[in-house]
């Protein structure tokens, strides 16, 4: 098995943090299916740590099965995804199944009277979007998915709190990178094909775009343009990997965003994920994984106002609140986590930028 804390690799790399329980031991039950993406490790180990139990797990490979076992003992084998689903005691069901699948899951969930817990990217096309709002508005059930490029980096939500404090005034501008190790040798087949994985933008570019509407504290923002392009990987002709765009928000923010798959074997982490956030007093930078050349852990938060500069490291210093809060929200049928319309409007922006890109 693959070691999935190793901080080179982001298919296998899965953040933990501490224990920050908030329900009742065996309250809330999670069945896990499709493990298609290391994604699942970082996803299930959040809500372990906020109190859930991990209950149920179903693979049709049985090795993804055995690992899984190995980091979450609680976890009984089913022998299919419908006895999994159909589980009485489960509250949540979550996938990280090949990307143009995950919505299946979900709507196999809602049926089940479960809420359901998706890896980014959730959808690949619109088509798929717009079945899902359909099933949440006929069950009032939930619909989460793994932004965890913001959810599970705690200076990505530090910086978030230093911006509600008014510490840079207000947002003005919002750049954001997300370059990522391609890793070869560990990637399965469905990668390098557009149809399954959804372009470079709805997949790697939905975390740089859910973090734009956060920041900027925008519902929804306007689609300018994009450009995605295969320019280095011919060997894979239904592959991508550069992509970029530009947006403004709806109140009034232009944005920019870059993704692309070539982080150097060099680096010290699977990429240098960064975001620049300008303020009408000051500005914040987030260098999440790494601070190149200076530090190999990760969580930097950078920030310059009118008085000095500041470097604020905070790992292992706030935590990862989204689980514990999304698990209320299950049990309490609140939405304080995060709003169904912000995990909606993500991904319809990103497939959009997708499906109007400029290919190079």
């Amino acid at each position: 098995m693959a070691n999935k804390y190793d901080k080179s690799n982001g298919q296998n790399y899965a953040p933990t943090g501490e224990k920050n329980v908030v329900c009742k031991n065996g309250e809330f039950i999670v069945g896990a299916t499709q493990l298609n993406h290391g994604h699942i490790y970082g996803m299930c180990n959040g809500l372990e740590e906020a109190g859930a139990t991990i209950g149920y797990v179903y693979d049709s490979d049985s090795q993804r099965v055995e690992d899984f076992i190995k980091a979450f003992p609680t976890a009984k084998i089913c022998s299919s995804e419908d006895e999994l689903i159909e589980k009485q005691e489960i509250n949540l069901v979550a996938t990280s199944a090949i990307a143009n699948e995950r919505y299946l899951v979900g709507l196999k969930a809602l049926n089940a009277k479960k809420d359901f817990f998706s890896d980014k990217c959730p959808f690949t096309t619109q088509e798929q979007v717009d079945l899902a709002r359909a099933k949440v508005k006929e069950t009032g059930l939930k619909w989460f998915v793994y932004y965890s490029e913001r959810l599970h980096v705690e200076s990505a939500i530090y910086a978030e709190q230093l911006i509600k404090e008014g510490r840079i005034g207000d947002v003005v501008a919002i750049k954001g990178w997300g370059p990522h190790r391609i890793s070869l040798k560990d990637r399965p087949s469905w990668f390098f094909n557009k149809e399954q994985f959804g372009g470079i933008i709805t997949d790697i570019g939905s975390h740089q775009l859910e973090q734009v509407l956060a920041y900027s504290g925008a519902k929804d923002a306007k689609f300018i343009s994009s450009r995605v392009g295969n320019l280095k990987h011919k060997n894979y002709p239904n592959f991508e990997d550069y992509g970029d765009a530009f947006f403004i928000t709806d109140n009034g923010i232009p944005c920019y965003i870059s993704v692309d798959w070539f982080t150097p074997d060099g680096l010290g982490t699977w990429g240098d994920g960064r975001m620049l956030i300008q303020g009408s007093k000051g500005y914040i930078e987030i260098r999440k994984y790494i601070d190149v050349a200076a530090d190999k852990e990760g969580d930097h938060v950078i920030l310059v106002d009118d008085e000095k500069e500041y470097h604020y490291k905070v790992h292992g210093k706030i935590g990862f609140p989204f689980f514990g809060k999304m698990i209320r929200d299950c049990i309490d049928r609140t939405e304080l986590s995060i709003s169904q319309e912000h995990v909606f409007r993500s991904i319809e922006l990103a497939i959009e930028a997708e499906v109007k890109a400029l290919v190079i």
